[in-house]
């Protein structure tokens, strides 16, 4: 999947479709996301509490 970056007032967004969110298990509205950085490649993952 090829997305390109998009102003989002002061930053940059880079938009995810909705079956890639489900895929995920991510509820946007609710949940948060880790950002993993390995060499060049960015990994985006649901954010686990812990309890």
């Amino acid at each position: 999947m090829i997305r390109r970056f998009q102003r989002s007032g002061n930053g940059w967004a880079i938009f995810l479709p909705k079956p890639l969110l489900e895929l995920l298990k991510v509820d946007p509205e609710n949940d948060q996301v880790e950002l993993e950085f390995e060499g060049d490649v960015l990994k985006i993952k649901k954010h686990k509490e812990e309890k």
